[in-house]
């Protein structure tokens, strides 16, 4: 932490003391001394009275501390990795609060133990935690008024850098302060603490792990905590590389970092002296020869400052992966596995020396960004441009790949100088870093599919796909509304594709992306069956739906029982929760993350099974142990035959509808859906194999203000006139998915039930007579989608069914439009038994009928005479009906001429 960078300047600027504070820290110290000597003899806990009132009260002190001090786990940076293809190990980004490394005795060179021994402790390996002839002379220094630190043994070191890192790991700032405070105070009652420590230090520990400890717990300036981090960021090379000059040097760093540190040019001189009275003490006790001493002597120091960068800057620098590195970072710190607040989270990950294993698929990653930053730029004129991309592998959900047009940064001073620079990640949900998410459109099409097939329906069954004005809200069933039904009023909708009209199929609506069709196939389910449908799938927005605010309510703008609800209905007024409006249904109106909808679409490539995304493989500690995280769970949201029929009709639309673009380049079956919606804003491309399923979303990432700095300028901003835009999903898409099949292939998807792939043929009931509502009633219930044909010529009742078409006892499609024609009361029947009669009698019996206008004919002979002749045919039939103004003809087996 920044705070430790001058802990020895703290130390080392004390104010002169008076003469009465002298006297006393003279008594302290000799009370310390008398002590220190008593320990060493007795090597337990002095329990003899000593004469003196500072002595008595320093042993009071020395009695009432704890016996024993445990070093616990340091601090150490958290990595983040992605693997390879051989399967070695990449590095992300790391993390720390702390750099260091942590080395093994035989990592260290021995220049750098005997540097620290011979200068800071040359008794070290001779007593017992307490130096006593140190603590003499400091006895004197205190007299004239220095500190204490002269006192101090490299075993009371190591429990006063112990006490500070158990001070800097408590995640609560206020006692974390408190307890740095005590660690870090000079005066007799912390130097006391220090020998007891010491003393059960070097009871419990060899001498060799305790200067293993020093080395690797020392502070070297800035974050730079143990000797391999120093090395690697003083002179850019490990440890083991260090000559005995470089030793001597960062060993010198320890004894007051701030004004020692060697990335500070004027601290330069400074650093020489010391490292050279290391040098010198080195050589007095034997630890360097002569030659050693003056070539390392005559070594200028040179630094070469390496900082370790963390942070997800570098893994976009690196790898393009700021985004996704952002996303692991707040998975994991919103994981209570890591502790029961965002602070300890925060903290331990920051901390723990965690070695982090992804999900991401390199190759996968490369591909995705290359076709984005290719077809989609960072920044646009006129337009918030936006692309985003997720893939997670089916059945695991597992994030293989995370990608976006504008590169992440989350430096403030750089993103001011780099706008095309982002720290949002537009494939997640807002709290895992993303944006509000984007409207889905038309890829939210499947989900009513799913709910229509689950309902026995079959994708070949019939229904109206034209544009419609004025449907009434109340012809949507809702069991979970009060009224049984969504509302009351109407609303109008228009297709996209005016070149498919009338009655369509399923397979149809959804391979053309036909509205009206959706609409229709709506009409007979259940729309809160459809939005469980969604939630099942794991289909939630991507931020939270406005609420009733007491303000709202208090202007009447929503009676008091919904404060703190939704403005929109939802299944459980949850402010994550899908708007419950038919036009959700196939327009997909939420905003909803990319990855959650690559997710959701894994289900109907991966029989019926969502698992929530997950960007982790595996996590390490620092000892090899594996560490507990939350992973994916996998459920059954739909049945298995539900997603083979969905993967069905979601395949036909690859091979025979508008996602043509989804093809594989290597055989591999893609099923996918396209989606765009109003103005042309969004433009997505969702779709799978049975291995890895992708969602694409292309658009404008601020749909409702164009130009931020001019807020009157704020409007809807079309993708369509910036160029290839509304295109470039299909080619990042394809891109994304094609490199997973390679990789990863990807079989046929399971073959539909016959129940979802069937044309169901049902027969045409005979309404005839009947009232025009009852008729509709009849053919509506049996699955037909009815339309008005008008009035025709009836015999019936006027206003009564007259007749259908396909006629009554006809075999049709289910779901096939029927046109009803009502009766205008004009026609009659001709009347049977006509045939055989004499003409006049014929006639009769049609002007009986109400036939007016009779006309005769001869069929053969040429001499007609009515009176005798017999009727061989009637115009119209017999049988048969027709407007009563109509002429009917009488074919009569007319005479031959005299």
């Amino acid at each position: 932490m920044t705070r430790q960078t001058s802990q020895s300047s703290r130390v080392r600027s004390q104010k002169p003391r008076t003469a009465g504070g002298a006297l006393a820290g003279l008594l302290g110290a000799l009370a310390m001394s008398v002590i220190a000597g008593v320990l060493l003899t007795a090597a337990v806990t002095p329990v003899v009275a000593l004469s003196g009132t500072a002595t008595k009260s320093a042993v009071g002190i020395f009695e009432s501390l704890p016996d024993h001090l445990d070093p616990g786990k340091l601090a150490e940076p958290s990595t983040i990795y992605a693997t390879a293809n051989d399967g070695s190990h990449i590095e992300i980004a790391t993390f720390y609060d702390q750099d260091r490394e942590t080395l093994s005795w035989d990592q260290i060179p021995q220049f750098v133990k005997d540097a620290a021994v011979a200068e800071e402790d040359p008794r070290f390996y001779t007593h017992g935690g307490v130096d006593v002839l140190a603590t003499a002379r400091a006895v004197l220094q205190n007299a004239a008024g220095q500190n204490l630190s002269g006192a101090s043994t490299i075993t009371m070191q190591y429990v006063r850098n112990v006490l500070i890192q158990e001070a800097i790991a408590i995640p609560d700032k206020e006692a974390q302060e408190a307890a740095y405070e005590d660690a870090m105070r000079q005066d007799v009652d912390r130097k006391l603490k220090e020998m007891k420590y010491a003393i059960s230090i070097e009871k419990k520990y060899p001498k060799d792990e305790i200067l293993l400890g020093y080395l690797n717990i020392a502070l070297f300036g800035r974050q730079i905590y143990g000797i391999e981090s120093a090395a690697k960021y003083y002179y850019g090379k490990s440890s083991a590389d260090l000559t005995l000059a470089e030793s001597a040097s960062l060993v010198a760093i320890v004894n007051n970092p701030s004004e020692l540190q060697i990335d500070v040019e004027e601290n330069i001189p400074a650093n020489t002296e010391r490292r050279n009275k290391i040098l010198k003490s080195m050589l007095s006790h034997g630890k360097i020869t002569q030659a050693q001493y003056d070539e390392a002597f005559a070594t200028a120091v040179t630094p070469n400052i390496t900082p370790r960068v963390q942070g997800c800057n570098v893994a976009e620098q690196n790898h393009g992966l700021g985004a996704f590195c952002d996303y692991v970072q707040r998975y994991i710190k919103a994981d209570p596995n890591f502790g029961d607040t965002p602070t300890e989270r925060e903290f331990n990950f920051s901390r723990g020396g965690y070695k982090i294993y992804t999900t991401i698929d390199l190759d996968m990653q490369a591909a995705g960004n290359e076709a984005t930053r290719n077809t989609v730029p960072a920044l646009m004129d006129g337009i918030k441009v936006g692309s985003a991309s997720s893939s997670v592998e089916v059945g695991t959900g597992k994030v293989r790949a995370m990608v976006q047009n504008r590169p992440f940064n989350n430096a403030e001073s750089f993103l001011k100088e780099n706008p095309e620079y982002t720290t949002v990640n537009y494939n997640t949900d807002e709290e895992l870093g993303g944006s509000s998410g984007f409207q889905v459109g038309s890829t939210f099409k499947p989900i009513t599919l799913a709910e229509w097939i689950r309902t026995g329906h079959s994708v070949r069954d019939i229904v109206n796909v034209n544009s419609r004005k004025g449907v009434p809200l109340q012809s949507f069933p809702a069991s979970c509304m009060p009224d049984g039904v969504y509302s009351y009023g109407t609303f109008d909708f228009s297709n996209d594709n005016e070149g498919i009209k009338g009655n369509q199929s399923v397979l149809t609506t959804i391979a053309n992306s036909i509205n009206g069709g959706i609409v229709s196939m709506q009409q007979k389910m259940d729309l809160c069956g459809t939005f469980e449908m969604a939630r099942s799938l794991g289909i939630h927005r991507a931020s939270d739906l406005p609420v009733w605010s007491q303000e709202e309510i208090d202007q009447g703008m929503a009676p008091p029982d919904q404060l703190g609800k939704t403005k929109v209905p939802t299944l459980s007024n949850s402010p994550r929760d899908l708007s419950m409006v038919p036009s959700n249904t196939y327009g997909g109106v939420d905003e909803i993350a990319p990855i959650t909808m690559a997710a959701a679409y894994g289900a109907f490539a991966g029989d019926g099974t969502v698992c929530t995304p997950v960007p982790i493989e595996s996590i390490v500690d620092d000892a090899g142990e594996q560490v507990p995280f939350t992973k994916s769970e996998c459920s059954q949201a739909i049945a298995p035959e539900v997603a083979a029929g969905v993967a069905f009709a979601l395949e036909n639309a690859v091979t025979r509808g508008l996602a043509d673009h989804a093809l594989s380049s290597t055989g591999v079956p893609h099923l996918a859906k396209t989606g765009t919606t109003d103005d042309v804003i969004d433009n997505w491309t969702v779709g799978a194999s049975t291995k890895v399923a992708t969602a694409t979303w292309v658009g404008n990432a601020d749909p409702f203000c164009s130009d931020p700095n001019n807020p009157d300028t704020c409007a809807r901003v079309s993708t369509m006139g910036f160029g290839n835009l509304m295109y470039a999903d299909q080619t990042i898409w394809p891109a994304i998915m094609n490199t997973a099949d390679a990789k990863y292939g990807g079989e046929a998807f399971p073959e539909p039930d016959e129940a979802a792939i069937r044309q169901t043929m049902v027969s045409v009931p005979d309404v005839k007579g009947k009232s025009i509502e009852e008729a509709t009633d009849m053919l509506t219930q049996l699955g037909f989608s009815v339309s008005d044909g008008g009035d025709v010529d009836s015999a019936e009742s006027e206003g009564r069914a007259a007749r259908t078409d396909p006629e009554a006892g006809a075999s049709v499609g289910l779901g096939s439009g029927v046109t009803l024609y009502s009766s205008n009361g004009k026609a009659s029947k001709i009347p049977d038994g006509l045939v055989g009669q004499t003409g006049n009698n014929a006639k009769s019996a049609l002007n009986g009928a109400g036939f007016g206008s009779v006309e005769f004919t001869c069929g053969s002979g040429s001499s007609s005479n009515p009176k005798s002749n017999k009727v061989l045919s009637v115009s119209p039939d017999s049988g048969s009906e027709a407007n009563r103004s109509d002429t009917v003809t009488l074919t009569l087996a007319c005479s031959k001429k005299d």
